[in-house]
């Protein structure tokens, strides 16, 4: 089957993903996420909270409380695991993103940079170590 008969085929269409953070305190991360990079709380669940999601745009985090480390030493640094990946659609949107990130003090794990491939991309890494990748065209 080719990818135009598969798209004109009725089948369910995928509509948002949502990926899933392991943090260890869920207060401290909806902060992050909200005064650094620019997301809204859109829920909080628990008393006290173990489960959230923040949003911004069409991005969405879920965040999950987890008490013991998720990874073994520093693997996740070591291999660059990335947690989440979120993509804008310009080069300016990606170069202006990485500026109001560098502003608000974030911690970058990754620079902007133009990867051989052809995107620009940057990761941030949040209080937990999660490594997410904000990723758009160079052009």
């Amino acid at each position: 089957m080719t990818n135009q008969s598969r798209q004109t085929a009725s089948h369910p269409v995928l509509s948002s993903v949502s990926a899933q953070l392991f943090v260890s305190d869920i207060k401290a991360s909806c902060e992050f996420f909200t005064d650094k990079l620019g997301f809204a709380l859109d829920f909080a669940y628990g008393d006290p909270p173990f489960y959230g999601q923040v949003v911004r745009d069409n991005a969405r985090l879920a965040l999950r409380l987890v008490c013991e480390p998720v990874f073994v030493g520093d693997m996740r640094q070591r291999e660059h695991l990335l947690s989440a990946s979120i993509t804008v659609n310009t080069a300016s949107e990606i170069k202006r993103l990485f500026l109001d990130f560098q502003a608000t003090g974030v911690d970058f794990h990754q620079a902007l940079k133009k990867e051989p491939w052809g995107a620009r991309n940057f990761i941030v890494r949040d209080p937990d170590e999660n490594l997410i990748l904000f990723a758009g065209p160079a052009d």
